[in-house]
């Protein structure tokens, strides 16, 4: 209970110091959130999305999960999109890995861990689709962190063809979707440039992103 407590006095600590740094902040905020972009993560407790950035609450839209996967029957995250896309109106989608990242490391070590074990079934078919390239790599961190990487362009492409991103696209919206991954070593973003803005320019930028990757 303690442990808990200690939260709370967190809590009323941080809202006083922001209230002095920027008075009159809380009430602005609880008005409106405008974010411009949407931040797809790990629910890692190391990649702390607002801070990464450097942006402030109610500036970046946040939705993360284990490995930060985008399925096209997950529910979730098709909502968090949809609202993201068409009611906030957010110019970016960024989908951001992290070396590390223990549902990569899970999933090409085979360790069983019950019910999410389905979820990495996913990571595992993005494992399957590049086997002949991960197994060229002897450096098993390596390798685990090209899996990170060719996870998380391959997120972006699961983006791209969500029909909520599409029909933003046909309407003329301004809508970029970005691949980043997080260094929790030395806290930096690195883009691995899978970066697509049409429905047209999809294919060529993820295949591009990808051949970047393999060809290094």
């Amino acid at each position: 209970m303690q442990f808990l407590t200690q939260l709370f006095n967190n809590n009323k600590r941080w809202a006083v110091d922001v209230e002095n740094q920027e008075p009159g902040f809380f009430k602005a905020l609880s008005e409106q959130q405008n974010p411009e972009y949407l931040w797809i993560g790990c629910s890692d407790s190391r990649v702390p999305a607002n801070e990464i950035v450097g942006l402030k609450p109610g500036e970046l839209f946040v939705h993360r999960n284990v490995a930060n996967t985008v399925v096209h029957t997950d529910l979730n995250c098709l909502s968090v999109i949809q609202y993201a896309v068409d009611v906030l109106k957010v110019k970016h989608i960024i989908v951001t890995g992290h070396y590390g990242c223990g549902g990569v490391i899970a999933s090409m070590q085979n360790t069983r861990l019950g019910l999410i074990d389905n979820w990495l079934r996913h990571i595992k078919d993005v494992q399957y689709k590049h086997q002949d390239h991960l197994k060229s790599i002897s450096d098993e961190r390596k390798r685990q962190d090209r899996l990170t990487e060719l996870h998380v362009i391959e997120q972006v492409m699961n983006v791209s063809q969500i029909s909520i991103v599409q029909d933003a696209w046909e309407r003329g919206q301004d809508l970029q979707l970005h691949s980043w991954i997080y260094g929790v070593e030395d806290g930096m973003l690195h883009n691995l440039k899978a970066t697509i803005s049409s429905t047209e320019n999809a294919t060529q930028s993820y295949q591009a992103a990808v051949d970047r990757l393999i060809n290094q």
